[in-house]
């Protein structure tokens, strides 16, 4: 029996798309529905699916980083709300997408291209490929939606950080705390919700309440467990890396 998950923050999509799946797709089993992209990574290395429907901009773990980081573990089906000219100009054969709001009759196809793929082997060169370009055209088009600077209070202080001045975020189930090389804050607002604002490739999520500018990461130190901490440039304290997200530091390039 073939197994998927689903990765959508929005909780109609994930319901609606597995309503759909259970009409044109019945032997399939949804083993998981997931919000983003963190818990999807852990889906997928855990439950090992032969599918997953991903949302493209989830807080966070965006769907195209989800697949880049689980590259080969399984097939990827894209969902998107951007225009599909601009994306089936890909012309991909290896990846699929559904654009929302999703029907039934495109969904019918999706799964009849899912059963041929789910024979073959999945083009890993070919999905890089299609993934980079995507993810580079659906970030220049969102540029105008990013925080330039961060407003922190505190009594009667109004504290202003410019974005590029920031080098780390972390937060708990209220409050996510602000930190520059010279003074820190703390926003009544949900490190998710800040997560939609920044550009992912200047802030990375290394656990699941702690965002770090990645100009701000002057190494990665690996202890004899396994376990990451990665340590700062103007800044004494060092931030603790999940399993989850200690893909972001494969390689030697981190380690001193």
């Amino acid at each position: 029996m073939p197994t998927a998950i689903i990765a959508d923050d929005e909780d109609l999509q994930r319901n609606e798309l597995r309503r759909l799946l259970e009409q044109v797709w019945p032997e399939l089993e949804i083993v998981a529905c997931c919000e983003d992209g963190s818990d999807t990574l852990d889906a997928i290395a855990r439950l090992r699916p032969d599918v997953a429907f991903l949302d493209i901009r989830m807080p966070g773990i965006s769907g195209l980083d989800v697949a880049s980081a689980s590259a080969g573990a399984c097939h990827i089906v894209f969902t998107t709300a951007y225009d599909s000219h601009a994306i089936e100009a890909f012309g991909l054969g290896v990846v699929d997408y559904l654009l929302k709001p999703l029907t039934q009759e495109r969904l019918q196809r999706t799964v009849a291209r899912l059963r041929e793929s789910m024979a073959s082997a999945v083009g890993g060169a070919d999905l890089l490929k299609a993934m980079t370009e995507l993810e580079r055209r659906l970030r220049a088009a969102a540029q105008e939606e990013r925080i330039r600077w961060i407003s922190t209070t505190s009594s009667s202080t109004i504290k202003i950080f410019p974005i590029d001045e920031v080098l780390f975020f972390e937060s708990d189930s209220r409050y996510t705390r602000v930190v520059s090389p010279t003074d820190e804050g703390l926003v009544r607002k949900p490190l998710k919700e800040l997560q939609a604002g920044l550009d992912p490739d200047q802030f990375w999520q290394i656990h699941r309440g702690t965002l770090v500018s990645v100009r701000a990461i002057a190494r990665a130190r690996r202890d004899e467990l396994g376990n990451i901490t990665v340590e700062l440039r103007g800044h004494p304290g060092r931030l603790k890396v999940s399993q989850t997200y200690a893909w972001r530091f494969r390689g030697e390039v981190f380690f001193r």
